[in-house]
């Protein structure tokens, strides 16, 4: 990995001084009642001593990917969906990195059950919608215990059952195979809300060999992953139309983010729409380009509530003409993207609504014409 492929010094001052909305001492909110109320019914469920960790967000790369089993070629390590600070360093993804050290930890003190519960924020390169944004809260449950106590299968469908009801009690939650690197039995826990199939959660049996490999002998024991999307399991909760409401500075949704009650509707203001079409390569997705328009946009993203992708056309499909006039090469694609724009509390100026429009045009279009369309 190349030193420009580093996040910048500014860039991580910025993530590092976002407030972590699971950290009391960072001020109240109703995501931590949502971690307290996870935190009993895990006790509830399985006697074990239970261990809350708030662990340091730049995280060594290995902690991150190799102590949990990911591939050395895996797809998320790549420096479009990961945020580096250097060859070693990183901004944790996920806040399971703090794990495997855990495990460790407690090789020659081990109570006959162990649990952990770990918080925070995580760091991602995201598409921009109304249910992601690029440093979402995640919250990791853990618990090891001997085999003799129970089984596998068992352990996992008592602790989903026991943290969705207690969470989501009003949502159909749907489970779905989906392997994970550091677990057996992998589960993707996905909320019914309005027909959609909204993602809140993956969970599967501890791995043997992550538990092996951390003192704990497979054979002897076994344990349960839960890994849960704390951004969007508050929006379901609460009805929360908008993942950018949770940080509101607005005083009339700041008092709704004290507890868990339903959300009480503010003013919604009118969306303004901007189409652009643009020219990138063959392999960006949307989740590299919301992570750019964020970096171009700075502080006026929060004026975004979607980036959607409307088409998307291939070289080949195009006429000569179209080709010539987008300045196109064999390597790219034409995307046709909408931007919506709606302020939480306040109306979009036309003049700001172009304005954001052409930022994100010339941020993002790399065909030799670089006309806005």
């Amino acid at each position: 990995m190349s030193k420009h492929n580093y996040i910048t010094h500014e860039q991580l001052l910025s993530a590092l001084s976002l407030r972590d909305l699971t950290n009391p001492k960072h001020g109240m909110h109703a995501m931590q009642q949502l971690i307290s109320e996870a935190e009993t019914a895990v006790a509830a469920l399985w006697s074990c001593y239970l261990q809350r960790i708030n662990a340091n967000p730049i995280v060594p790369v290995y902690e991150n990917y190799d102590a949990l089993g990911y591939p050395v070629d895996g797809a998320s390590r790549d420096i479009r969906y990961s945020r580096y600070v250097s060859d070693s360093l990183m901004l944790r993804t996920q806040t399971s990195s703090s794990v495997p050290t855990w495990l460790s930890s407690w090789r020659s003190l081990r109570p006959e059950s162990l649990g952990i519960i770990s918080h925070g924020l995580v760091y991602r390169r995201d598409c921009i919608d109304r249910w992601h944004c690029a440093e979402p809260h995640q919250l990791d449950i853990w618990i090891v215990m001997p085999k003799a106590q129970a089984e596998d299968k068992q352990i996992l469908s008592e602790s989903i059952a026991a943290l969705m009801k207690t969470l989501l009690p009003n949502h159909v939650v749907q489970q779905s195979k989906s392997p994970h690197p550091y677990t057996i039995n992998g589960i993707q826990l996905d909320a019914v809300e309005d027909q959609d199939l909204i993602e809140v959660g993956e969970c599967g049996n501890i791995d043997p060999d992550l538990l092996t490999k951390n003192g704990w002998s497979s054979d002897d024991y076994t344990g349960v992953a839960i890994g849960l999307g704390l951004d969007r399991v508050l929006m379901l909760r609460k009805g929360i139309p908008d993942i950018r409401l949770l940080r509101d500075q607005d005083p009339r949704i700041q008092q709704q983010m004290l507890d868990l009650s339903p959300w009480r509707p503010v003013s919604r203001q009118p969306k303004a729409e901007r189409d652009i079409s643009i020219v990138v390569n063959r392999d960006t997705d949307m989740d590299i380009i919301g992570d750019q328009v964020r970096i171009t946009l700075g502080e006026q993203a929060y004026w975004l509530e979607e980036l959607r992708l409307l088409s998307r056309t291939d070289y080949q499909q195009l006429p000569r003409s179209a080709v010539e006039r987008l300045g196109m090469s064999s390597s790219h694609v034409n995307l046709l993207l909408r931007i919506s724009l709606r302020h939480p509390t306040r109306s979009v100026p036309t003049s700001l609504a172009n304005d954001l429009r052409n930022k994100i045009y010339l941020s993002l279009n790399q065909g030799h014409n670089y006309l806005a369309n």
